[in-house]
């Protein structure tokens, strides 16, 4: 594997009409403690001026892809991916943000611990930054088992170690690609927690994930398509996932 160094940190972003967020995602990336990284963010075709902004931004550790064609995001961070250079991976998506010293600490946790995987805790706030839920916690030791019944690790805290693991793509998964690329990851590790908010998720009013109805479709799918349990357990694991996104976003 041609590694640029042994603590080169390759970034990965899907980008698409981020106009609204994306300069703020990028100086969330430049002001990191943490400065060995190159950030190779993919734009899915955007219609909107997502690239004239990101390419007022004259930094060489950024690299801009143009896919000629809207692909979605697993194909976008997949090509990513495969462009990559760096030992480690790690994810934010365009409008999320990273606390400074986001990529500092998990990268010496990885190292100090001799881990192959780890993400953190999570700010949660609406469009306008304004605290929406309380933060998020993470827990330790997510393996497989513990994922069937739904995602703790949230994508834009995660990193992993090529070395120890080899390179983990995003399944082509209807809209729950995240999840079903973890579910890979923990087949080869277990993915360890930092306990501290170091990244803010910005919850959108007009996301996807806010169709209850359809998420609850599209997870089902995840068990009984990608997964291919049985009728039996892919009900029972979408009915545990619903209960638990209920607790997880404080509606019981």
């Amino acid at each position: 594997m041609n590694h640029i160094s042994q603590n080169h940190i390759s970034i990965i972003t899907a980008c698409y009409n981020s106009e609204k967020f994306i300069s703020e995602t990028i100086d969330s990336v430049l002001n990191q403690t943490y400065p060995n990284w190159e950030w190779i963010i993919v734009d899915d075709c955007s219609t909107d001026s997502s690239i004239k902004i990101i390419e007022t931004y004259k930094d060489d550790r950024i690299k801009l892809l143009k896919l000629k064609k809207n692909m979605g995001t697993a194909i976008a961070r997949n090509y990513g991916i495969n462009q990559a250079k760096g030992r480690y991976i790690s994810f934010i998506d365009s409008d999320d943000l990273w606390l400074p010293t986001a990529l500092e600490e998990r990268i010496k946790y990885l190292q100090e611990n001799n881990e192959s995987a780890v993400y953190t805790s999570y700010k949660r706030v609406n469009e306008k930054l304004e605290p929406c839920l309380k933060d998020f916690s993470a827990e330790d030791n997510v393996n497989f088992n513990r994922l069937l019944l739904n995602c703790p690790v949230f994508i834009s805290t995660l990193i992993y170690d090529t070395n120890k693991i080899g390179k983990i793509i995003f399944p082509d998964v209807c809209r729950r690609e995240d999840y079903a690329m973890i579910l890979n990851l923990s087949k080869k590790t277990i993915i360890r927690a930092i306990n501290k908010p170091l990244v803010i998720y910005r919850i959108r009013c007009n996301s996807y994930s806010r169709n209850k109805w359809l998420m609850f479709k599209l997870q089902f799918f995840v068990y009984y398509n990608f997964l291919q349990l049985s009728l039996y357990k892919s009900i029972y694991y979408t009915v545990q996932w619903a209960f638990n996104g209920l607790k997880k976003y404080e509606r019981i």
